[in-house]
């Protein structure tokens, strides 16, 4: 029989189950989305907390199906966005309590993580290089519509000691893309749409007036530029365009001066905003640098699973 490790995530935006094996394979990364209505930007977290509920069964009997013929050692769920004190959201409680009842009924224990955590953890594992990275100490950048953080990241053996050393003043990335797909009618999320809308863009395009200060950024100014341009072609490509130009500008001038402050650690880029291939193509010029894949960047519970091996494993 084989022996697994279960993982779940309920972010604000994705229910999600995942299995590893003892050898840190991914056997199975359950996702469903929360529904979100036309021309809104999100959830509100009741709505969200709801909204899983109703997608749990679901996601369940999926895990059960992958779950045939294995011995579940332990469940690992996410219970906060960051592994902070004062770092709290309802909608992790659906998770919380999902993995309390199905490890209840195997008899397993929980092992407690953060959202972030797995995200970071998700990166590594889909990197290719999760053995080197965890090692020693290396940098993430957290980028999705909720968070676009700089991390310090130091592996240990329940998971990651996680330093901010630098992120957003204001909007995150993901963020102002869905503020402005939304704005020119896309449906929410709007990242993956603008992306390929890009691929039909050959304009010229206005130069990005980026704000960075050392490892901090403002991304406000990116919604009202990117209303103008809009106002003035009604070019979905264009502005599609101009919007991951500026937000890939300003990851990439936040990279350089992580590499003035810590030259040569290598990064690593997770959150679903990082999934986009030409954010990843600008950036990857550097060395040293890691990308998740999408299924691996986007909202998922790979990594809660993963952790909870890890956790388990060297307890």
């Amino acid at each position: 029989m084989t022996e697994c490790f279960v993982g779940i995530d309920t972010s604000n935006y994705t229910t999600s189950a995942a299995v590893c094996t003892v050898d840190g394979h991914i056997l199975a990364n359950i996702k469903a989305p929360l529904p979100v209505k036309n021309g809104e930007c999100g959830l509100r977290q009741s709505d969200a907390v709801f909204a899983h509920v109703k997608n749990m069964p679901a996601v369940m009997e999926q895990l059960r199906a992958v779950l045939g013929g294995c011995r579940v050692l332990a469940v690992g769920c996410s219970v906060r966005p960051r592994n902070l004190e004062d770092s709290y959201m309802p909608c992790f409680l659906a998770g919380r309590a999902a993995a309390e009842s199905f490890a209840a009924a195997l008899q397993v224990p929980v092992l407690e993580f953060s959202h972030q955590d797995g995200h970071v953890m998700a990166a590594a594992y889909s990197s290719g290089q999760s053995e080197q990275l965890l090692q020693r100490y290396f940098a993430a950048f957290h980028v999705s519509g909720g968070t676009t953080d700089v991390l310090h990241v130091t592996p240990q053996k329940d998971g990651f000691c996680i330093k901010q050393i630098g992120g957003t003043e204001d909007l995150n990335a993901g963020q102002a893309i869905d503020r402005v797909g939304v704005m020119m009618g896309l449906q929410f999320p709007c990242g993956r749409e603008m992306e390929a809308l890009t691929a039909n863009c050959s304009a010229h395009l206005p130069k990005p007036h980026i704000c960075v200060r050392e490892l901090r950024c403002n991304l406000s100014g990116l919604q009202n530029l990117a209303q103008k341009l809009w106002e003035e072609t009604r070019d979905t490509a264009i502005v599609s365009a101009f919007v991951f130009s500026f937000v890939g500008q300003t990851l990439k001038t936040m990279t350089d001066q992580l590499d003035s402050q810590y030259p040569g650690i290598p990064v690593v880029y997770a959150g679903g905003v990082m999934s986009n291939r030409g954010l990843q193509q600008l950036l990857g010029k550097r060395t040293n640098t890691y990308f998740a894949e999408p299924a691996f960047s986007a909202d998922n519970a790979a990594g809660i699973a993963l952790l909870c091996r890890r956790t388990f494993l060297n307890d």
